[in-house]
């Protein structure tokens, strides 16, 4: 037996010189982002843009559950042929100077966040985000990426869950990170539609706009309508809805015949969620209910659906059937208790994420 060990067999190769001369340039780690994400909207009141943005919502097979082959030429043909022309004045009515108004509270939204977010101490990037349409998903995700953010939380600003809402954007955050090699950690707010921090801002404002204007003999609550077989898969829009509705009432202090859950919004022949906004309101007036109040529950902000089709095209259906005062309270918008509130909501879900500035000492 030798008095010297051999030496050991090497299992991997030797180590090669490293031909980088240089590090690279230093990237900004660690920072928390905030995505606010709205449905989405044109980028302007024409025929053109409206198009694009339906022939997007409207191939999302999470919106429309309908075979491929089945929709696609309903879509192509009588949808986008003659759907856009009939949005465009419908569209300018509402346009706002900074474009649509969903659009522009969106943002507003997301720099109120972001503003409260900083005097309350944190280091926090906020973007805002259309779900179909500008700013896109992918735009938003790039920019907190570009400002080194490796945790993003995503807001998606719907109160009460649905497939067609909420969880595509899910799917698409999902998706968008999923092509990035450098993946952020990952949060979602699933829905707020009970949270105190939605009910009472509604509540408040709800009493401030009776404070002032006198109360209606009944508030209807029109929420975004949804096929009823969406329903009966498990969807719980519906329950979410209803549960909002008793939140918000009891909140109120009001009575079961203070109050009605409506939807608006039905597209198409097949059976949507009951009782509709539009006859519903019809056959109030023709039974003396003549002086009513519309809240929409299911939007934080203002959109086409409440601007146009309750503010117009319902109004103008009541009135006619024999109503006597209508009048729609708007949503919460940028009001500053909801822009507090959801920073509260923010702040909850962004625990024990890295939120606070370091300090160096010296």
């Amino acid at each position: 037996m030798s008095g010297t060990a051999e030496p050991r067999k090497r299992y991997w190769p030797e180590p090669k010189p490293s031909r980088m001369k240089v590090w690279p340039a230093p990237f900004k780690v660690g920072s928390v982002g905030v995505l606010l994400v709205n449905l989405g909207t044109p980028d302007a009141p024409t025929a053109s843009a409206i198009r694009r943005y339906l022939r997007e919502f409207l191939s999302d097979p999470r919106v429309i559950e309908i075979p491929k082959l089945l929709w696609w030429p309903i879509l192509n043909g009588p949808i986008l042929l003659a759907r856009p022309r009939k949005l465009v004045h419908r569209y300018a009515s509402i346009w706002m100077d900074g474009g649509s108004p969903l659009l522009v509270y969106t943002k507003r939204q997301a720099e109120g966040v972001s503003r409260v977010l900083a005097e309350r101490g944190h280091h926090v990037e906020v973007a805002a985000a259309m779900r179909y349409g500008k700013p896109s998903i992918r735009e938003a995700i790039n920019e907190l990426h570009e400002k080194g953010c490796e945790h993003i939380l995503t807001v998606p600003l719907y109160p009460q869950y649905a497939s067609g809402t909420t969880a595509t954007v899910v799917d698409e955050v999902t998706r968008v990170a999923s092509h990035r090699r450098n993946q952020p950690a990952m949060r979602f707010i699933k829905r707020f539609h009970v949270d105190p921090a939605y009910i009472y801002p509604l509540a408040d404002q709800i009493q401030r706009f009776w404070a002032t204007n006198g109360r209606p003999q009944k508030l209807v609550m029109s929420f975004h309508g949804l096929p009823v077989r969406c329903t009966e898969l498990g969807d719980p829009y519906c329950r979410d809805s209803y549960e909002t509705a008793r939140a918000l009432a009891d909140r109120l202090g009001l009575t079961d015949d203070e109050f009605l859950v409506t939807f608006q919004s039905r597209f198409g022949p097949a059976a949507w969620l009951q009782p509709y906004t539009e006859p519903t309101l019809e056959e109030l007036a023709k039974r003396g209910v003549t002086k009513i109040d519309v809240v929409c529950p299911g939007f934080v902000a203002d959109c086409l659906e409440t601007l146009e089709e309750i503010t117009v095209e319902v109004k103008d259906a009541f009135m006619a059937a024999g109503g006597e005062q209508f009048r729609y309270i708007p949503c919460l918008n940028d009001d500053p208790a909801w822009i507090d509130a959801l920073t509260g909501m923010v702040e909850q879900h962004l625990q024990g994420w890295p939120t606070q500035k370091a300090h160096i000492p010296g």
